[in-house]
């Protein structure tokens, strides 16, 4: 669900952690610590101001995205969900430890999400859960071969 938030109540310090760790954190044993450092701040100020942006709906969560089947195995899955279910279906889904995101498009199959898991049984197993709990059906995407889009980009402020 879309944040209401204006960017002019984030913080120079929100600014600054949102348009310089888009695209890496870290590779480090504490990841918040180097980025305070980097942003000249503390280790607990960056946790608290992560937590709060993740709080309010600015960003979804903070961790690895890892080349999809690189580590376990993932899928793009789809589902065409009836309007006035929508958003109970996408709370099942998002409900799973597996799946990374899901979000809505504008067609027959309306939901979409990506799922991860250690293995491709544990996946499956996955997808017939939600595809079971949800009554609707799962369409299993799986990548056949990967192109990198860079989805980083630098955010305005005015």
């Amino acid at each position: 669900m879309a944040s209401t938030q204006h960017h002019s109540q984030l913080s120079p310090l929100d600014q600054r952690l949102l348009n310089e760790f888009q695209a890496g954190l870290p590779l480090c044993e504490r990841p918040y610590a180097a980025m305070a450092e980097h942003l000249g701040s503390s280790e607990e100020e960056i946790i608290a101001r992560l937590q709060h942006l993740q709080d309010s709906g600015l960003i979804s969560r903070v961790g690895p995205v890892f080349r999809p089947n690189r580590v376990g195995a993932s899928t793009l899955a789809a589902m065409a969900v009836p309007e006035e279910r929508l958003q109970q279906v996408a709370d099942l889904v998002s409900g799973y430890d597996e799946v990374n995101h899901n979000y809505r498009r504008e067609h027959e199959y309306n939901l979409w999400f990506v799922a991860t898991a250690l293995d491709r049984q544990h996946l499956a197993a996955v997808l017939a859960e939600i595809e079971q709990r949800s009554g609707i059906a799962v369409l299993d995407l799986p990548m056949i071969e990967d192109y990198f889009i860079n989805l980083g980009f630098p955010l305005q402020w005015s």
